[in-house]
Order: structure tokens, then sequence, then C-alpha cells
């Protein structure tokens, strides 16, 4: 376990890190601009360019026509690359400008006139629910007898929850320059997650052959899933201009223009019912989920799939029943964000282990862990209380533990009989003054592609002759630091310097049809396959060094080339059944050893004789002259993967990431303003391969989502369009915002035998612990006497005005009566 930097740490901090618009401008490129709808919802009647042409530098404007295929989408096209007929949504795409300079194409988006027919607008759940406009059919997990269960439970609660979007706010927006080449060829750079989505959009568009173009992606400034899908449109219109004009074409939007177009975290409203009994056993749960996709489809569904398989998050629920139903609106398209659905189911469950306890008037930790996953319980069902609604059982479960350990080390009983303490102190007081709010939440979130065939990678990997190493992998660096881990893997498994191993840009040519770098398996994906191709090599060399150390004959079968089959290359453990770069390693190093050779320290050696050794660039050079091949690629599927989209059971998941938080809030009676005053998180991650990166990680996606649940509230006018699409009107954290105490500590873990090096993936599940920060706001509330018997009903974001309300809803009710009175005008 290494604490090495970002492996582009120094070119970021010196300003020398390329980005796409730093890219050198090249003789006769041309810059492209969109003209985006200002309606939710308008038939188009006719579009006139004749104005927008003559401005001098104008070179073209493209509509729907232009485009071969004008439809795309990653779950079902569905998606007008330009409008046709109709717009769906404020912000959608109507022309494409193609103009020697970026003022010119401006100047020329005011001049398009566009004669549009407005019709009505579906602008939220309820609306869409009401209309029943809806995309693809409800979906349904269930297990055991819920009206049953819920009719004879002692205790009954039903409520909701209003959970609003989130703007990904990365600091690159959308960007894309297509380089057209010879015979009708692309070479397309892009920020984006998914350089194959993009390689085929852009084809599919402009009736290409994939074959012709090529996708390059060498960095993001940022993705958080909003470069998952939706950048292939933005790089399909550069491509267009490029093809029509036969000059490079660059696209980069402004932040307002990409916080207007571009989808956002989805929104969702949630029902629920829940059995209980006086002890706090949940003894049945049934959950409705309906999200806003906005006007298609993009990824809702899948993000939908997810929600439903989270919503139990870390508790064991005997009849548990979950619906989901994705909602068609007319707001623009919204898409994947850090935790895909995750982070709906589990605010809402946890929503309803708060409202259970405040009910019983018990500490909501005791009833946390009356129902936390545990093999140590007997389900009422049968089996052990291990096993989650959809049938997968939960391995290498740490959730008991991480309570156990987390509630002692925040001093969490002290912190409770303190909190009420003081918040009974300042409610004698008077008006003014704050109020204190604690809560210890936990998250199990699954690692993989709930859609099978997404699950799998590839990767090449060249060993030069001065014993450096170029490593290429469909894996897309947004400053998470894939790259770093995948390095780091490769180096550690030929015993080098990580500054050894040179991370090559994403390529279609050289790693073709790739998975998104998403779900948080980017290292678990593609550093698995460039192990595999590493220890292709290495086999070879390990054979090579048996005979340059003059050591007893190998054990392989030869063949008529000198080296070993296939399979016995691949050993130990990684034959092509099971494909698993951990089976039949020596555990825990993770280091395959082939016939006693150790690769160590820059030099090779054999097993108990380091006196002599070779280096590393030796062995390599030598076997360049024997002509043996230091180059090799290899593939990766992530095995035993079952689940059953259509009835809702099987094993979705490779592995759990688990955690748990601990947050403390100060609420400003006065201001409603929210203070993080502390924040304790200790997070199971496995055996990291970098434990610094991995805490950046974790500390970066809790921010992240206390913005989701405190200040990152999008607002829309009654027409559909959004008004906080700039910094000055939308609130991402600040470092004034983040926790005064922020402390955090990975779980010791060494048995996560599922995945590579025993690693566990970090991107996303460190995001689902902020809900406890919510439910931490929603701990003060109650101590307010007129949430004596009622939970405190708070949609998520809670904002500032959200928290004030909250604390004065009789004074709010009066203002807004006093506004409905007043004449309009």
């Amino acid at each position: 376990m290494s604490r090495l930097p970002l492996d582009t740490a120094h070119t970021h901090v010196a300003g020398a890190s390329e980005y796409i618009d730093d890219r050198p401008r090249v003789k006769g490129e041309v810059d492209v601009d969109v003209l985006p709808s200002p309606h939710a919802h308008a038939r188009i009647k006719a579009i006139r360019t004749a104005k927008a042409l003559a401005v001098p530098g104008v070179l073209a404007i493209y509509t729907a026509k232009d485009f071969h295929t004008n439809h795309w989408g990653t779950i079902f096209k569905d998606q007008p690359l330009l409008a046709d007929d109709k717009v769906q949504y404020v912000g959608e795409i109507v022309a494409v400008i193609a103009a020697e300079n970026r003022q010119a194409a401006r100047d020329a988006r005011a001049l398009i006139e566009v004669d549009y027919e407005v019709l009505p607008a579906i602008l939220s759940v309820s609306e869409a629910i009401r209309q029943k406009s809806f995309i693809a059919s409800k979906r349904h997990i269930t297990r055991g007898d819920v009206e049953r269960a819920l009719h004879t439970a002692p205790l009954k609660l039903e409520g909701k929850i209003v959970i609003r979007g989130q703007d990904h706010f990365y600091l690159e927006s959308q960007a894309s320059i297509v380089y057209p080449k010879e015979d009708g060829q692309l070479e397309v750079h892009t920020s984006a997650q998914h350089p194959t989505e993009v390689q085929h959009v852009v084809a599919h568009g402009l009736g290409l052959p994939a074959s012709d173009v090529v996708t390059i992606v060498k960095r993001m400034g940022g993705g958080f899933g909003g470069k998952e899908s939706q950048a292939a449109p933005f790089a399909a219109y550069a491509a267009l201009a490029a093809t029509r004009l036969k000059r490079p074409a660059r696209i980069v939007l402004s932040k307002d223009d990409d916080m207007v177009m571009t989808g956002k975290r989805n929104p969702f409203e949630n029902r629920y019912r829940v059995g209980f009994d006086a002890e706090g056993n949940l003894l049945a749960l049934d959950v409705e989920l309906y999200s806003d996709a906005g006007a298609y489809a993009d990824l809702s569904t899948s993000i939908m799939e997810r929600a439903m398989l989270h919503s139990d998050n870390a508790y064991y629920i005997p009849n548990f029943r979950v619906t989901g139903q994705v909602c068609k609106t007319n707001h623009h398209s919204h898409t994947a964000f850090r935790g895909f659905g995750g982070p709906k189911g589990v605010a809402t469950v946890e929503k309803v282990i708060e409202a259970v306890a405040h009910r019983l008037k018990k500490d909501p930790l005791e009833v946390r862990m009356r129902n936390v996953y545990s093999a140590d319980r007997d389900s009422p069902l049968g089996g052990t209380c291990d096993v989650t609604p959809y049938g997968q059982k939960v391995e290498n479960n740490c959730l008991p533990r991480l309570f156990h350990d987390l509630s002692r080390s925040s001093a969490y009983s002290e912190a409770r009989a303190r909190v009420e303490r003081e918040n009974r102190a300042t409610l004698a007081r008077g008006p003014g003054g704050k109020l204190l709010g604690l809560s210890l939440t936990p998250v199990k979130f699954g690692i993989s592609f709930t859609t099978r065939f997404l699950n799998q990678a590839n990767a090449l990997v060249i060993i030069h002759r001065d014993g450096t190493l170029q490593v290429s992998t469909g894996a897309t660096e947004m400053g998470q630091g894939v790259n770093a881990r995948i390095a780091e893997t490769v180096a550690s498994e030929l015993g080098l310097e990580r500054a050894r191993v040179r991370m090559m840009p994403t390529s279609t040519e050289k790693n073709a049809n790739t998975s998104p770098t998403a779900a948080s398996s980017g290292t678990d994906l593609n550093a698995a396959a460039a192990l595999l191709a590493t220890r292709k090599i290495k086999a070879r060399l390990s054979q090579l060094a048996v005979q340059l150390l003059e050591l007893p004959e190998a054990r392989w079968a030869k063949n008529t080339a000198g080296l070993g089959t296939e399979a016995e290359l691949l050993a130990p453990g990684l034959g092509r059944e099971t494909n698993d770069p951990n089976e039949g390693a020596d555990w825990p190093t993770g280091i395959a050893e082939y016939a006693g050779v150790v690769f160590e320290d820059g030099f090779v050696y054999a097993r108990g004789k380091p006196e002599k050794r070779l280096s590393f660039a030796d062995v390599v050079n030598e076997a360049y002259l024997n002509r043996l091949s230091l180059s090799d690629y290899a593939h990766y599927r992530i095995p035993n993967l079952s689940f059953d989209k259509l009835k809702g059971q099987g094993d979705a998941f490779m592995y759990f990431t688990q955690g748990t938080q601990v947050s403390e809030v100060a609420l400003d009676r006065d201001t409603g303003e929210v203070k993080v005053m502390r924040s304790e998180i200790l997070m199971d991650l496995g055996r990291p391969i970098n434990a610094a990166l991995d805490e950046g990680q974790v500390s970066g996606a809790f921010v992240q989502g206390m913005g989701w649940v405190t200040t990152e509230k999008l607002y829309y006018n009654e027409r559909g369009a959004l008004l906080s699409h700039s910094p000055s009107t939308y609130k991402i954290p600040s470092v004034q915002d983040t926790p005064r105490e922020f402390k955090i500590t990975l779980l010791s873990n060494d048995e996560n035998y599922a995945n590579v090096r025993g690693t566990k993936a970090v991107g996303e599940p460190p995001l689902l612990l902020a809900v406890g920060v919510w439910t931490a706001i929603a701990d003060a509330l109650r101590q307010l006497p007129h949430y004596r018997d009622a939970y405190p009903e708070i949609e998520l974001p809670a904002t500032q005005e959200v928290v004030l309300e909250a604390m004065e809803p009789a004074r709010f009710a009066k203002w807004r009566e006093a506004s409905a009175r007043k004449p309009k005008r």
C-alpha cells in the first residue's frame, strides 16, 4: 500500500497539464457553437439562417437534416442530435454554427430566427405521474409477503421524500476537437468518460464505419458522470463541421451554456410504508420510487435500477418491496452522477429509519444497529440476515464492525448526551441560538455495472528495451487517480518504481469496445486487465531468467517457441476459465511468481538468492535479443454476475464497499444557516493500492455529497428554464462549508478476495455517507416543540431557506398567504 501522489500532480500544480482547450490551434481550425431552444416544449415551424450566415466569418449553419442519422441514445435511441420537428426542453440544441472564430459564431447564434408553436410542458414528477408520462415500464424487486407483514405489524408509518437534482459543476465544460484525416477518417479529442460511446455516436451520426473514427481522451477537468453519455453529441457537432468543411473543428461550451444544456442528477419523489415493532425491528418496507428522467431516457432506467438495488442500504428487512418508475418531463435529459441511483435509495431508507426512531423515541443509531445486515441473526424467512432482497449474500460484511468501531472512536454516546443537553438549554433560553444535530449512518454500495456486458475491460502493456513501460487501457482519467492506481499495480507486479510506467491517453484504436469509466469500477476492471497483460510478459521473462540465472529447468512444458502453453503462461491461477487475477496468487501480496523467479526493486533473481541478480532492464533487453515479445494484450471480465433484471433477483455486484460516518451540525435559529461542526468517516476499502489517493476520494466525495444535501439547489422558472446556471447562483461547497473537524480512517480489511489485489472501489460510496449530514439536520429540527410527534418533513437539499422554514413553519405560512393575496403584475 503506497501513499504516492497523483502521477500528474506535478504538471497540475505547474499548470502544464493539457486539457482540450489547451491544445494549440492549427491552421484552418474553425469554432463551433450551438443554438439552444428557449422553450421547454414547442413545435419548430421554421428556421431562418440568412441573417446569421451574413455575419463575417460564419462558414455554415447545420440543422437536423445535415446528420446522416439524427438519433442517439445510450440505452434507447430516442434523442435527436439536433431537434427536428419539436423541442422538448429548454436548452435542446436546434442548430450548429461553424465560424472562423468564437465571436462570429456567437454573433450568428443571436441572429438565427426560429418560429415556435409553444406546447404544454410537464415540469414535475407529480405532473408526470398524473399524466402517466413514463419511460419504460415499472420495475419490481420483492421478498416475502409485504402486504401481510404490513397488515400484521404492531406499528406502521408512511411518508414521502422529495429529492432534488444536482449539477456536476466540473471545471472543464463539455469540449471536443475533431481533426479530419485522410480518406474520410476522423480523430476526435474529447473530454469524455466513454470514448467508445463518442466514437459510435460520431460514426453513426455521420454515416461512417466505426473504424474511421478514433476517439482519444487524455484527461478530463472533472466528470462525475456528466461526461459518461452527454459528451458524445457535442463531439458529433464538431465532427459534423469538420467533415463538411474538411477543417479541424473545436467546440468548448461556456459554463452557463453547459449548465443549461446538459442533464443533472435525477430528481426523485419517493413514497414509503413501513411496519415495525416496539423494539425497532423493521418487519416490512414498501417503497415506490419515481424519478425525473427529463425529456429523453439517457441512462435514467439504469439509474432507477441502482436506486432500487440500494433501497435496503445496510439493513435486512425480511418483507421488502421496491418499485421504480421513470417519468418523462420537459427538463434537460438527466444523466449519470456520482453514485448513480444509489444516493436516492439510501436517502429514502435512512429517512425511514429516522422516522421509526422518532416514533419510538429511540436513538436512530439503536434502530440502525438492530437492523443491520448480520450473519449472526436468523431471518424469520429462514437462513441468516445477510442476504439482500434481490438474493445476493453480503460477503465480507464489515457493517456491524464499522458501526461498533465508529461509535466508539467518535464517542457517540457522549456526543449524543451533550447534544441533547445543549439543545435543552438553548430552547429554554427562548428564541435565537443554535440547535445541534447528530447522526451516524452507513453505506453498503454495490460494485459492478448492473448492465452485465459493461463489466469488461482490455489493456495493452508495452515494455521498452530500457526497462520502462507504456500502458494503455480503456480507463479515462478525470482527476480520480485511476491511471496512478493502474500504474502502481503494473509496477508492483514487476518490482519496479511507479515512475517507470507511463500511462498513455485512452484511444479507441488501442483499446476498443471499452466501457465507460463509471460505477466506481475503473480500477477494478482496467487494472485487472493490465495485470493480466503484465503477467503474460512476466511469464516469458521468468522463463528467460531461468536460463540466464542458470536455474533448474522451468516447470513448463516446452512448445516450439520454447515457451509455455497459453494457460501455463497465465499461471498461477489465471487460466481462461476463471480469468481471475487473484486466484492462485501469493496472497496477501497478490504478486504472481513463476518458476521461483523474483522481480523486486528493479532486479530479477532466484528466490532465496538475491545476491545473484540481474537488472530488470538487462533481462528485458536480453528478451528482445532472443526475439521474445515485450508487449501483450489482455481482456478481463468480472465473473459470477447473475442478476436477472426482469425477476429482480441474482448477484448484481462483485462485492460491496462499506462505510460509516458520524456528523454533528449546528443550525442557526435566526438565519437557518447550517454548519457541519465535525464529521468522522470509517471506510472499508479492502487493501488500498494507494491509501493517500483513496483518502482524497473519500473526502472529495463526502464534501460533494454535502453540497447535494445542503446547498446545491437548482432553480427553474415556471417555463422550465434553469435560473441557477453560474457560480453566482448555484452554491457548491466552499472551504468554509467543509466540516470544522474532519477525520477519515480506513478500516483494516485483508479479506476482499473478489477483487484485484484485495482492493475496494472508492469513487462513489463515500458520497452516500453525506446523507448523514441531512439526517443530522433533521435530528436538530426534531428538538423543536412542533416536531414532538411528527418527524420533520424537509426536502433534500436542506438549504438555508428550507431549514428556516422548518424552524418557523407558521410564520412562513402567513408570508405565503399574504403573498398569494397580492395582485400579480
